[in-house]
This record gives C-alpha cells, structure tokens and sequence, in this order.
C-alpha cells in the first residue's frame, strides 16, 4: 500500500508503516470514504441520465401522466361493417375507446363517412345525416352518465304499455271510462317511445348536452325539425357562426359534433372549438364529422391553408374512416390499420383484403394497390428519379 506525500523534491509516493496500526487504520478509512463518496457520485450521475432515457414523459402523455399508444396497429386490418347501422355503431365505440385511451379527459378525433362513390347528386351532408344520426344517439347513450339506463325506463314503459293494450282488446263501445282512459294512457306511451314530462332535459338547467353545429343554421333548423325523434332529448342543435352561435351556453356540453363544417367557417370553427374546452367542465369529447376545412377557393393551399391544417385538422385522429370505392371500400377503426377491400363474389363477405396501411392513402395510391393488385401496373420501385416523381404527380393530378 501505498500513499502521496510531499518532500523538498516535490510529490512522491510513500509506502505504508504497517508497524505502525494507526496509520495504517487512518490511511484504510479515508481511503475507503473516498471510494464509497466517488461510488455514489458516479451512480447519481449515471442514474439522472438512465432516467432521462427510459422517463414516461418521452412518451406522448395527457393531463393526468397517462400514456398514450395510438400508433395504428398494421397487423390488425379493419373489416368492413355489415350495415350503416353496424357502421354507425362501431363509429360511436372508436371514439368512446379513443376518449377511454387519453385518459378520460376532453379530446378531438374525427370521423369520416362517405359513400357517394364521387356522386354529386346530392351533397355529403345529406348523404350522411342518416349515419350521423344512428351515431350520436350511439356515443349519447355510450358516454353520458344515466342516459342509457333512462332508455332501458323508456323501452320498458313501452313493453307494459303494449302489453296493457293486448289485455284490453279492441275497442269497445260499451266499455267504461276508466278503460278508455287506460286504453288513451298507453297509446300515449307508446306514441311518446316511453318518453314522460319528468324525464325531459330541457328542465335541468345543469343536465349534460350533446351539441350538434350545422355548417348554417338552415340545416340546423331542418334537424330541429326532422330528428326530435331520431337522437335522445339531450342533444341540441346549432349551427357555425351567425347570431345565435355567439348566444349558446355551452357550459354542460359533455359531447360536441361539428357536421360536415366548411372551410368559410373554419374561423367559427376554431372560435367554437376553443370557448367550449374553456368554459365547459364536463366535456369528454369533440368529434369532426366529414370536416372540409380546407379548400383552394377559401383557405387556398398557402401558408394560411397550411397553418390551419397543422393547427386544427392533423393532429385529429382517424377513430373511423369509411369510403366506398367502384371497385371497393377503404376503413379504418381506431387503433386498427386503413384497410383496402375489393369487391370479389368468391371471397366471404363479397370482399376480400387487398392492403393494410398504417397511415390514410392518397386517392392516387389507393387506385395504385387496385392496379397493382390487379395486374394493372408493376409495383413500383423504392425512390425514383425527378422525371418519375413529375409523373406520378401528373398522374395523380389528372386523376383527381
């Protein structure tokens, strides 16, 4: 053993007396200190850095630390649905999964559903009222508290109602008043889908809500009409801009739809969107149904066209996406892969799986598997020149 001392020649290194135990001792003690002080320092060091690597916050988290995995899964393909109905279903169940998935606190998620197959006859909004409403009444009776267990109430008062009809029989001419009055009770049951005064929302001024925005409030007021009986008593509609959207208390709105909104509102839009998450404690969820924020004619293709797709249109995840095709369809059920079905009498269904994608295809890319698929065209190779690339573009442009 030895140690450093210092002489009239400087430092030199100085072996151990160890005759002498004391020294020896004091020498063993501070030695052993010091490795155990440089021992810690260094696994402290080492610690931070090993943290800060494998630390949850490199993960995408929400407001309450919970991580969250909405990478699409491109082993699973999604099936297509069975029927508008099923499809309308399985919508409503992506987005209460996708909302369970950020940890239950307010989220955006978009929902696309077009099946005009480029027939313009009739407009998107039109064309997908009926999914839409199949939709909502499912995430309603999903997502907001007591609203389904109501329903089962209704549909029992039904139940008895008939029932109370089948024991009276036909109407009778003789029959007393009190029969009549019984008869009159249940018809009014049944004509109200087990629906009473009692249970009517519209009384309970901190009831929860589901707002509905309309791209004008012409539309709007054609849902007031027309789907009273279609969705529960707790939605409302309304509709973007105008006078009546800056006169909407939107403090209960616990779920909230922007239907087919255009890209002359995404101004309202964003306004609509950011009073709402600020002054509303109980919203879940936000869903954009068949958004067309974007549009060359209105927000161009430039930087205000850009911002706004980054701003407000990207970050929104795919929860559903279904588009039919001449040949096809194209889904998606979040977190599941964008799928491309093509239609084949051999195969289950009438549809056999041609690609799955983790990310939504360009129409460009979707007539490219077909083609592929089909023997139409050779697959492409990796990279490519500038020539090819301008091709593609060209291609692609005389497609759209």
């Amino acid at each position: 053993d030895f140690f450093m001392t210092r002489n009239e020649k400087g430092l030199c290194l100085t072996s151990i007396n160890h005759s002498n135990p004391f020294i020896y001792c004091c020498f063993k003690l501070v030695t052993l200190c010091m490795m155990k002080s440089f021992a810690l320092l260094l696994l402290s060091f080492t610690n931070v850095h090993v943290t800060k690597a494998f630390s949850t916050s490199s993960f995408p988290t929400n407001s309450k630390g919970t991580i969250l995995f909405s990478t699409p899964d491109i082993y699973t393909p999604t099936e297509l649905p069975d029927s508008m109905e099923d499809g309308a279903q399985i919508a409503a169940e992506a987005c209460a999964k996708y909302w369970e998935s950020n940890g239950e606190v307010a989220a955006r998620c978009r929902v696309d559903f077009d099946t005009s197959i480029g027939d313009e006859t009739f407009t998107l909004l039109k064309t997908s009222t009926e999914f839409m409403q199949q939709m909502v009444t499912f995430l309603c009776y999903g997502l907001i508290p007591g609203l389904q267990e109501r329903r089962m109430e209704e549909m029992m008062r039904v139940s008895k109602a008939r029932s109370a009809l089948r024991e009276l029989g036909e109407v009778d001419d003789g029959e007393s008043e009190e029969m009549q009055s019984k008869r009159e009770e249940c018809m009014t049951i049944i004509r109200n889908d087990g629906k009473v005064a009692n249970d009517n929302d519209e009384n309970d001024k901190d009831a929860p809500v589901a707002r509905i925005y309309f791209p004008d409030e012409g539309n709007a007021a054609l849902a007031r009409r027309d789907w009273a009986d279609l969705v529960p008593n707790c939605v409302q509609f309304s509709s973007c801009g105008g006078m009546t959207s800056s006169k909407i208390d939107v403090e209960n709105d616990m779920l909230v739809f922007f239907f087919c909104p255009k890209a002359s509102e995404s101004q309202y839009v964003e306004e609509l969107l950011l009073e709402t998450e600020t002054k509303s404690k109980k919203l879940k969820l936000t869903v954009f149904v068949n958004p067309v924020l974007v549009d060359m004619g209105v927000t161009g293709f430039g930087m205000a066209g850009r911002m706004l797709r980054e701003r407000l249109i990207d970050p929104l995840p795919y929860t559903y996406y279904l588009r039919t095709l001449s040949w096809g369809a194209l889904t998606r059920v979040w977190p599941q892969a964008f799928s491309v079905w093509q239609e084949d009498e051999n195969a289950e269904g009438g549809y056999r799986l041609i690609k799955a994608l983790s990310r939504l295809p360009s129409n460009p890319e979707v007539e490219d598997i077909y083609d592929i698929e089909n023997g139409l065209a050779s697959p492409k190779a990796e990279g490519g020149g500038v020539l090819d690339q301008l091709g593609d573009f060209v291609n692609g442009m005389m497609k759209l």
